[in-house]
């Protein structure tokens, strides 16, 4: 591990949707175990985000449990509310809400729901969380809040009112750009999915296979076409576009990714380990392993 890498916090992002309740149990123990400080979870039409987290707490120690992200079209603000500050109580506080705005995809087609004015929305949507009643017992402290952003408006927006911006399905270009938005002082917590084989053709089948479900997401969509990449890279899956996306190879190709993420100024780094087999269907233990806080250099 490269000392720009050494000094970033390192977490993991997974969409556990295959994996039975025992598993991810057993997995975030592992998680935990091998240093990584924080478990990210998604959100997409699988468990819901804060049973899951709640699950997890129950299981380990010290791992902070975080939403990545919590769909707000899915939940009034009162009851986003609840769920976080009733996860973070019952876990002494560890805790980080990630809130986002999904896509049309998820809310229009499959959820339908109006997806009108996101990022009004949002602003709203935190307006009114700020002014919902709670009258339980609160947590230890209050639950750190960041907002997935990938564009302009939605970073200027996570610098304003969270602790920071939770990028995903970004390249080190794009998280200098997004620190030269949010300042000095704002988190930001990178995601980069990576996946240890040296098999280029394996890893560019996994990769497609896992973008192409992001592809479809106007949100993504324009952020890669502001990242670089063409309407046909993105639609043919090109050798730019998945080697831009992916991080792939040893474990030393994998570590000088994350090394320029830390290095355009991420401040926590969320490893989303594909499997060469069924890509996020299940997380590949040896690159946990090999990327893991706790290993000797």
């Amino acid at each position: 591990m490269t000392n720009a890498a050494k000094q970033i916090d390192r977490g993991v992002w997974v969409a556990p949707e295959r994996l039975s309740g025992l598993e991810v149990a057993a997995l975030s123990k592992r998680v935990e175990e091998l240093g990584y400080s924080t478990l990210w979870v998604g959100e997409t039409f699988g468990r819901d985000p804060f049973a899951q987290l709640a699950a997890i707490g129950a299981v380990t120690k010290d791992l902070v449990l975080a939403t990545g992200i919590a769909n707000i079209y899915n939940r009034h603000p009162a009851v986003m509310l609840q769920a976080a500050n009733t996860v973070a109580e019952q876990t002494g506080g560890r805790m980080i809400l990630g809130l986002g705005v999904s896509s049309p995809a998820i809310v229009e087609r499959v959820r339908g729901l109006d997806y009108v004015r996101p990022l009004a929305y949002l602003r709203d949507y935190l307006d009114a969380m700020d002014n919902t009643r709670y009258v339980s017992v609160p947590p230890p402290r209050p639950v750190t809040r960041v907002l997935g952003a990938l564009g302009p408006k939605m970073l200027e927006l996570a610098a304003e009112r969270s602790a920071g911006a939770h990028p995903y399905n970004t390249t080190p270009e794009h998280t200098a750009w997004a620190r030269s938005i949010i300042g000095p002082e704002t988190g930001l917590y990178v995601e980069q999915k990576v996946l240890l084989t040296s098999d280029k053709a394996l890893a560019h089948a996994t990769a497609a296979q896992v973008l192409k479900f992001y592809s479809r997401a106007p949100g993504y969509r324009n952020a890669w076409l502001t990242m670089g990449f063409s309407d046909d890279d993105i639609d043919a899956g090109s050798a730019k576009f998945l080697d831009g996306l992916v991080a792939w190879g040893d474990v030393d190709a994998i570590e000088a990714r994350l090394t320029e993420h830390a290095q355009a100024g991420a401040s926590h780094i969320c490893i989303h380990p594909l499997h060469p087999k069924t890509g996020q269907g299940e997380v590949d233990d040896a690159v946990l392993v090999a990327l893991a806080p706790n290993m000797p250099s």
